[in-house]
């Protein structure tokens, strides 16, 4: 579905969306509350998607600032469907990049749209929509990615790619292999949701990735932990509060047979 209140706008993205091969059906709306009406409408097609438990739609691409109900507000309807689309937003504003991330989006699209963004945020609905409707593995796809803005240009960082985050304020800062990267991501909120997939808090300002964690020593000020290995290693602080926890989360690891000494 396509969302926008400037016919031009709607029309151009329509006929990508049209044009590319991964798209059968594109559903068109004038502002917010017309797609809303479209989704919970009487849609045949639609209609068979919720009864088998599928989104109506795959995905809403939709304008930020419309009038009436703003994309901002549709978003957060949107999101709290029981089996939601993915939501990509398209705007003119650069700096909306990281509000739309916060809101749920998966993604975000610069007007005027290109059709190669838009073949790369068709595959990224295509993986997602593959990996939720596919039976869990033992060890599941880690498919998240985190939108960094760097000099007017939007990357992609895979959650996989991370090594640890560190807390800047209401900031977190993500740290790879090939840099660090700045988002408006409290550190808690990350640990909250990368719990699952194995961050660890070791720190009040540090969140990392157990799996990386190769050395947990006793140092004169507490306890340290260094972070890879080689020339790109990093060390860093383990509150005491966090050491029985990590301790016992290393223990456990089944990377290693510890607990079976």
């Amino acid at each position: 579905m396509a969302v926008d209140d400037e016919p031009k706008n709607l029309d151009e993205l329509c006929y990508l969306l049209r044009q590319n091969p991964r798209v059968r059906r594109v559903l068109e709306a004038s502002d917010a509350l017309e797609a809303l009406r479209i989704i919970r409408g009487q849609d045949p097609e639609l209609q068979q998607r919720i009864a088998a438990g599928l989104p109506a739609v795959d995905a809403v691409f939709a304008d930020i600032q419309m009038p009436g109900l703003s994309g901002v507000e549709m978003a957060t309807v949107i999101t709290g469907l029981k089996d939601a689309p993915a939501l990509v937003f398209v705007t003119g504003h650069g700096d909306h990049a990281l509000a739309a991330y916060n809101l749920g989006a998966l993604d975000y699209i610069s007007k005027p749209p290109n059709p190669e963004r838009l073949e790369r945020v068709l595959r990224l609905i295509e993986r997602t929509s593959m990996a939720t409707m596919a039976p869990p593995a033992e060890e599941p796809a880690d498919e998240e990615v985190i939108p960094v803005e760097l000099a007017g240009t939007t990357k992609l960082i895979p959650r996989a790619a991370v090594r640890y985050v560190e807390a800047q304020g209401d900031y977190a800062r993500l740290h790879t292999a090939e840099g660090s990267h700045l988002v408006r991501i409290p550190l808690a909120q990350l640990e909250e949701r990368w719990g699952d997939a194995g961050f660890v808090r070791i720190h009040r300002s540090y969140l990392v990735a157990m799996g990386l964690i190769t050395e947990l020593k006793m140092a004169t000020s507490g306890y340290t932990v260094r972070v890879g290995s080689g020339d790109d290693a990093v060390e860093l602080p383990v509150s005491r509060r966090h050491t029985r926890e990590l301790k016992d989360r290393l223990v456990r690891s089944p990377k290693n047979n510890w607990g079976h000494r």
